[in-house]
């Protein structure tokens, strides 16, 4: 899956889900995406901190959430 269809899924999950939190939303996010992801995603904060850091899932929901606050870009 690439970034941008990360951001894709994670803001049309948003949308479903308003009144969350981003992390909360980036879990509901995973949870939909299936097993697969979470371990491919958590392979990747692996691999981008070169450590990793607790379980798989929160690893996995790290992940999400640094690639939406990096193409989203600098606050203004």
């Amino acid at each position: 899956m690439t970034d941008e269809e990360i951001l894709v899924g994670f803001a049309l999950t948003r949308l479903d889900n308003p009144g969350l939190e981003m992390d909360e939303v980036a879990a509901l996010f995973l949870r939909r995406a299936g097993q697969d992801l979470v371990t491919e995603f958590a392979s990747r904060n692996l691999a981008t901190r070169d450590e990793l850091r607790g379980a798989l899932f929160p690893a996995a929901v790290e992940h999400v959430l640094r690639v939406v606050l990096t193409l989203r870009g600098p606050a203004d």
